[in-house]
């Protein structure tokens, strides 16, 4: 095999360019957020902080405000004393705003400065606990607030390493969202098989008006996901829901509120909705292996006294093990990564009943603006995904490559 020349390596790296910014590049940077406790709610953790830092915006604001607050209070202060404590606090923070007026946003500083920029707030406290409790200040609520505004100009380190890791491994809402998602996948991917497989057979039938058939076949997963889950949302509703009703009727559930709310019953709903939609893209890619088995293969079975049933288990399945892998292995990992459908009919609830993976990441990452942890949610979820590929790679024993 002739090895790959410098015009071969320049006709693929546009390629893997495309690779490395839209696929890898994402992959890391969510994998550098784990190790950072990175907050966007938080203004001492809202980026990514190797080493202490400084953030002059904030101090610039914070010491304006401050020095505004206690001149309008000066003429209450009635002891030489304390005015003078005033004035040189004000030009303390003058001199420091007049060191920094020209730094945005968050900045390195030093040691010296770091210590200089605490004891100029541990001052200002004294300060402002000792006049408000001399003094009536027009501004004694207001004061302590600023004050403390001015102790986080000076940002610590949020790099935690693995301990957001050691965290999520104990969170049980982390638990329960991965049983949650294992239950969702396992029922859903059996059922999608086993219907996708029988669909599958159907359609390979030559019959009057296959294409029709096949066509219309393929309706519920050319839907829109957000879409189809809207909809199940009105057949599922407790209150005018056809679905519900028919439930409630044949015993299923009952009440037909009980469809949405309770636990159980949203978990089948999710899965019952899923299944719908899903299984003719199942039955869609059996079907392509179906059609690549030769029908000299049953003609030879049915000679020799093979049943319909025997020529099922002896020709069509084991001939069609790469297609059920590959079938397999798109659904698992797509059920796996299950958002818009679960997000859209049920919101996670009733109490996190249905709580996936997807979902409490998005809640963590969006919700609470907290994309360290997310991150680290995130990349549980990629270790799972690796390790399903892998079993079914493993244990289904079908060589794609190699096949081709």
């Amino acid at each position: 095999m002739r090895k790959m020349g410098v015009k071969e390596w320049l006709l693929i790296v546009p390629t893997l360019l495309l690779i490395a910014i839209f696929s890898l590049w994402p992959v890391v940077q969510s994998f550098t957020y784990t190790f950072f406790d990175y907050r966007l709610n938080n203004q001492q953790k809202a980026g990514l902080y190797l080493s202490e830092r400084f953030n002059a915006s904030l101090f610039n604001e914070t010491q304006m405000y401050l020095t505004m607050f206690l001149d309008e209070d000066l003429p209450n202060i009635k002891a030489a004393g304390d005015q003078d404590r005033v004035a040189s606090l004000n030009k303390d923070l003058s001199s420091v705003a007049q060191k920094y007026k020209n730094e945005k946003g968050v900045i390195k500083i030093n040691k010296q400065e770091k210590t200089s920029i605490e004891q100029l707030h541990k001052n200002a406290k004294e300060l402002v606990t000792s006049l408000n409790q001399k003094y009536k200040l027009i501004h004694k609520d207001d004061l302590p607030h600023v004050v403390n505004d001015l102790q986080k100009c000076v940002i610590p380190s949020n790099f935690i390493g693995l301990q957001g890791y050691k965290q999520a491994l104990s969170d049980t809402r982390v638990g329960i969202a991965l049983g949650n998602t294992l239950v969702f996948t396992i029922i859903s991917v059996f059922l999608e098989l086993v219907l996708g497989l029988g669909l599958a057979l159907v359609l390979n039938k030559a019959m009057f008006g296959q294409g029709m058939i096949r066509t219309t076949s393929l309706i519920p997963w050319a839907i829109p996901t957000a879409v189809a889950a809207l909809m199940w949302s009105y057949l599922f509703n407790g209150s005018s829901g056809i679905i519900a009703h028919l439930f409630e009727m044949v015993g299923l559930v009952d009440k037909s509120q009980d469809l949405l709310l309770s636990g159980s019953g949203a978990m089948a709903s999710t899965i019952l909705a899923d299944v719908w939609k899903t299984t003719p893209y199942m039955a869609l890619l059996l079907l392509a292996g179906l059609q690549n088995i030769s029908k000299d293969l049953y003609e030879a079975a049915s000679i020799d006294g093979a049943t319909k049933i025997q020529s099922f288990f002896k020709v069509t399945l084991p001939l069609l093990k790469p297609s059920i892998l590959v079938a397999l292995l798109f659904r698992t990992l797509d059920a796996f990564r299950v958002f818009d459908l679960i997000y859209v009919l049920t919101g996670g609830g009733p109490g996190g009943e249905t709580e996936t993976m997807s979902i409490y990441a998005y809640k963590v990452m969006f919700g609470q603006t907290n994309f360290g942890y997310g991150s680290i949610i995130v990349m549980l979820m990629f270790v799972c995904v690796a390790i399903i590929a892998i079993i079914f790679v493993k244990f289904l024993g079908a060589n794609l490559m190699e096949r081709s």
